[in-house]
């Protein structure tokens, strides 16, 4: 049987993304709750393996051109047929005062990808959806115009703390071609972007939560002997803002009487210099660095640990966490969790009831390790009380059920 041409376009950076699970489950979600909708990314994808999530998705999948001069003649068509659209012009003018601001290749390739995407949406087309507030609404917003058609985003985190404001200003407070609405995942992030609007209602806070079908129930759990070594687990990119640089230097910290391992999951552009900085430390014996893993590796890992950390901090360049998944999927497991104070993460982890919130230096990371270690009941006890705030709190369901609402009314509009 012939599926119906879907309506909507959801625009990504990269599809499949093993960083990105959380978009994954959300669009699988939705596509769940009967959306339909094509997927057009802005890369090609680069992770050796596949998230399960993304084998559930039956939609089509797009690659727009990741770099102009590779696809030279469909770049140069696509600007050809744009130019005979009804809003090119106003697209074009839109995109030089936003050129004039950000001379970048960056900013040259997105209206090349906005005019390829405005041409190759099929007719049927009524809204598109953007994941991430900076470059893939940039090409969906100039791409709309084009094409006369509303368009939505949902924020996270980089692209909403290191965005420039006037363009966030721009896309939350045009009416004519500025964002219909926009979702984000943290109540920080949401007052941020509410600022910014003309109307704060534009802004609407839905948490991504997690989907617990995809997760086995907790392990039983045996509670950590004080004297038993304390294995530790971090899942995250190696990059500024997840700290790991200021966590290996805490590990150096531990006193010789703490038996401890610590397992790292995730790539990263710092993964030779934190390799590095272990080894100058004199910690490679204490250290696994498992590289990227797929879900199922990632919870039995969990489910084998004593403790999770993130020692998320704020870059240099303002980027930060926003309420990173995988705490949520740590307290799944009943995992104890040590994390931080940055960003959103306190919405989720009240320090001392739901896990610890240390600050980001190496030496408070290093005493929280120690308590932690030295109190495994008051882990245990913690892990129960994120569990039931997950539970309680923190699912996926409520969160798609207003966000499929949003996209469907914005379809429908276009009618």
């Amino acid at each position: 049987m012939t599926k119906t041409a879907p309506k909507l376009a959801v625009l990504v950076k990269g599809w499949p993304r093993l960083s990105e699970t959380f978009i994954a489950q959300e669009l699988v979600a939705l596509q769940d709750a009967g959306l339909q909708f094509d997927i057009w990314s802005l890369r090609h994808p680069t992770d050796t393996k596949r998230h399960p999530l993304h084998d559930r998705f039956d939609g089509q999948v797009h690659y727009l051109p990741e770099y102009l001069y590779q696809e030279p003649e469909r770049v140069w068509a696509a600007r050809r047929n744009a130019k005979t659209l009804s809003g090119y012009t106003k697209a074009y003018e839109t995109w030089r005062e936003d050129l004039r601001r950000d001379p970048t290749h960056n900013r040259i390739r997105r209206f090349g990808q906005a005019c390829v995407l405005a041409t190759e949406l099929p007719g049927c087309t009524r809204a598109m959806y953007a994941h991430f507030l900076h470059t893939p609404s940039s090409v969906a917003r100039y791409a709309a115009i084009m094409r006369g058609l509303p368009w939505s985003f949902s924020a996270h985190a980089k692209d909403i703390w290191t965005s420039p404001d006037w363009e966030k200003r721009e896309k939350l407070q045009d009416h004519t071609f500025g964002a219909a609405f926009g979702a984000t995942c943290t109540k920080i992030g949401a007052q941020h972007l509410r600022n910014l609007a003309d109307d704060p209602a534009r802004v609407e806070l839905i948490y991504h939560g997690l989907d617990l079908a995809r997760f086995p129930p907790p392990p039983n759990r045996i509670q950590r002997r004080k004297s038993a070594p304390l294995k530790m687990l971090s899942v995250g990119r190696l990059v500024e803002k997840k700290g790991f640089d200021r966590l290996i230097q805490a590990f150096a910290l531990l006193p010789k009487r703490l038996d401890w391992h610590w397992t790292h999951i995730g790539g990263g552009t710092l993964s030779n210099t934190l390799r590095d900085l272990a080894r100058t430390l004199d910690l490679s014996e204490h250290i696994s660095w498992s590289g990227a893993c797929d879900q199922p590796e990632v919870i039995a890992a969990m489910r084998r640990s004593d403790l999770f950390i993130l020692p998320s901090r704020v870059a240099s360049d303002g980027d930060r966490d926003g309420l990173p998944n995988v705490l949520m999927e740590a307290a799944s497991q009943k995992l104890p969790i040590l994390s931080t104070s940055v960003s959103a993460i306190p919405e989720f982890i009240v320090s001392g009831k739901h896990g610890v919130l240390s600050n980001d230096s190496p030496e408070d990371l290093a005493r929280a390790m120690i308590g932690l270690a030295e109190n495994p009941a008051g882990a245990e006890t913690m892990a129960e009380a994120a569990y039931d705030r997950l539970i309680s709190q923190f699912q996926m369901d409520p969160g798609i059920a207003r966000l499929s609402d949003r996209l469907r009314i914005l379809c429908a509009d276009c009618n």
